[in-house]
Order: structure tokens, then sequence, then C-alpha cells
């Protein structure tokens, strides 16, 4: 048995990963905003859900398939964009994306990956969608919408949720800034891991932002594109026009990432946008925001039953992507769970980490007593529970009287 196939659960993987990694590059990975109140706003937001199963119903044919925009996946959740993982493991978008074809997930690369889009595109084929980041040239974002279409990808998404640069102090006092600043102890602690730090200077060092590097001058190194990258992004003079421009150029599905606030929703939904993906940036962004787990359901009913959600954020097991769906999401994305893989043992590490929770979806499903994903839905949910108990109990008060 290798390392990898003893890994458990996402944890596990999560600990392998922190093993092979400098503090720094794991912190990176691993920190949020500010006093991280967020990142333990989504993990208690799943811990503190409650789901209430139903017995004697057969469930011995389960099955977790999942249609989204027509096209039916394996699982119904997909792989969520994770910037700068070529950093942690050498071609860990790659790795992404391959394990997502073979998985029939879909993967939502980031627009600050280091493997290129087309690059991508070649392992995943359909299975690959691309995040867009506002960019103060105009020019450079609607180039990435014309490569998408060029590539024939179906879905891009555009992220929100970064108007400006977040305060994340567990970077900052590890130096991981623009430009990079190592310290003496950042760099003895880094010789603990010598794997890491011998495959990282091999392959180079920093790796190109791939889907920028044609953006900057002839011959620019991975450290010019990445400060390109940093002066372009974040814009705060985006609008709600830019997603429109957006909207008007790319004719496949387009997804708003980072919606938290209903209004958003109905704005968004209103322009012509396909689907939303409720996301607090994995806590990485405003601090003190709600899990995107809480707004769930007021962004549901303000946009209706039809229109595609998809969550992020503090997803960590398979019980969390069935309280997801419970709660009105379509679809659920997670990030750190598959980078954990691929840092940890590459495409091995994303397989494993991609079959562990789907062995966990399908448990859950057993165990409530839903035969597929068109069977859940809030009635699993404690509060629903509790809710239609006490309408019952008081009618049945009423009719003594």
């Amino acid at each position: 048995m290798s390392r990898i196939d003893s890994a458990i659960n996402i944890d596990d993987l999560k600990r392998m990963a922190k093993r092979r990694l400098p503090k720094i590059m794991f912190d990176f990975i691993e920190g949020g905003a500010e006093d991280e109140v967020g990142l333990r706003t989504n993990a208690n937001a799943f811990r503190d859900l409650r789901l209430v199963p139903r017995y004697y119903i057969d469930t011995a044919k389960r099955e977790q398939k999942a249609t989204l925009f027509g096209r039916t996946y394996a699982s119904p959740f997909g792989i969520a964009p994770t910037g700068m993982a070529g950093a942690f493991r050498k071609d860990a978008e790659l790795y992404l994306a391959q394990a997502a074809q073979e998985a029939d997930v879909p993967y939502l690369m980031s627009g600050a990956s280091n493997a290129s889009m087309e690059q991508g595109a070649k392992l995943a084929g359909k299975n690959l969608w691309f995040q867009i980041y506002g960019a103060k040239n105009r020019s450079f974002q609607l180039d990435l919408v014309k490569r998408a279409i060029d590539l024939g990808l179906t879905t891009i998404a555009v992220t929100c949720d970064v108007p400006v640069s977040s305060n994340r102090e567990r970077n900052r006092r590890n130096g991981f800034v623009r430009p990079l600043r190592m310290t003496l102890p950042t760099i003895l602690e880094a010789m603990l891991h010598p794997a890491w730090v011998i495959n990282y200077y091999r392959s180079g060092g920093l790796p190109m932002l791939g889907n920028w590097e044609r953006y900057g001058e002839k011959n620019a190194t991975p450290d010019q594109v990445a400060d390109l990258f940093a002066k372009q992004t974040p814009d705060p003079s985006q609008v709600w026009g830019d997603i429109e421009a957006i909207r008007n150029a790319f004719p496949g599905k387009l997804l708003l990432k980072g919606v938290m606030h209903p209004e958003d929703a109905r704005i968004a939904t209103g322009m012509g946008v396909d689907g939303l993906i409720v996301s607090n940036h994995g806590g990485r962004q405003l601090d003190m925001m709600p899990s995107p787990l809480d707004m769930l359901p007021m962004i549901r009913a303000a946009v209706g039953p039809d229109v595609p959600l998809l969550l992020d954020s503090g997803v960590r097991r398979g019980s969390d992507i069935v309280a997801a769906l419970c709660m009105g999401a379509d679809f659920v994305m997670t990030g750190r769970a598959t980078l954990y893989g691929a840092t940890a043992g590459g495409l091995e590490g994303v397989k494993k980490a991609v079959s562990i929770l789907q062995r966990e979806i399908d448990l859950v499903m057993g165990q409530l007593g839903a035969v597929n994903l068109a069977a859940l839905g809030p009635q699993y949910l404690l509060e629903t529970v509790r809710a239609e108990e006490e309408r019952r109990n008081t009618g049945a008060m009423v009719g003594r009287r």
C-alpha cells in the first residue's frame, strides 16, 4: 500500500501535504484573512448542521450522478480554482485536470494557475472550466474569454469577491508577498522539507503564471509576469457593466463566483448570468462574512428554483456536499481538498481525494435513505423536521380543543 493509499479522509491528505511543504507554502494554502474567523465560520456551518435519516427505504442501487447545464457528471461536485498550485507541486494543475477528466467531474482552473488553460484543455477536455479575475486592462479579460471560446470551453466563471487585496496576515508574517521576502527563520524551516526544496529549484523556482505569460514582455521571467498579474488584479473599478461585456462576449455558460448577497444574485441573473457560485473565497477575503451555507437559502429564495446554484468554501467531507445539496445547492465545488491531494501525491493524490469524497457521499446517501440526488432536499434537515413536527403538534392541540 502506498502512502497515499493509506489516506482515509481529506484530513489525512492535508497532514501529508503539510509534512511535505515548508511552512511558508502550506500557510498560503491553509490561511485566511485577518483573524481567520471566516475559516472557522465555514467549518462550523457544516459541523453545526444536522441531517435526519429515514429508514426501511431500498437504497441498494444508489447513484450520485448530477446534471448541470445539460451535462451529466459522475458526482455532484467539482474541483474549485486554487491559484499558484504549481508552486506546491510541479504540474499540479495538470494533475487536477487529468483527475477531473478521469473521474468525470468539472475542474474550474484558476485564473492564477501556473499551467495555462490550453494545457489544461488537452487533459480535461470538456471537463475544463476557466475562472477569470477582472483586470485593469479590460482587453486582458476579454482576451481570456476569447481563448476559452477558441478552446471550446463550455463554462467560465468570473470571480467577483476580490475587489481589493485581502489582509492575509499569515502570508505577510511569512514574507509570502510581492516581492517575496524570505527571512532567515523561513529559509531554515524550509530546509526541513528537502524533497520540496529540491524539486522546487530543480523545476526552476517560481513557476510561470501560464495564462498571463502572453501578456508580459517578450521573454518575461515568471517574476515579471507575476508582477504584471499583481498590477492588473485586483481591480476595484470593476462594475456590473464589465460582467455584461463578458456575458455578451461568451456564448457558453457564465457563472458568477463569490456571490453572497441576495440582491447581487438578482442583478446577476437579471443580466443573463447562467448560474452562481455562492462562496466567500474560502475565508480568504473578508474575514467577517457569513458562511456560504448560511446564505444559500436566502439566495435560492431570491433567484427561484431554476437558477443553478453552486457552493464552495469549507467543503471537506462528502457529508458537507450532501448537506449543501439538501440546503438548496445544485452542485458543490471544493478547492483545498483536491489541492491537498495534488500537493501530497500528484495525480495519485488528486484521484484519492476525489474517491474519498465520492465514497463518503455514497455512504451518507445510504444512511439517509436517498437512492439518488433527486431524493435529497430540506426534508432531511433537522430544522425542517422540527418545524414540521411543531406544526403537526400545534394542529393536534388545536384539534383537541
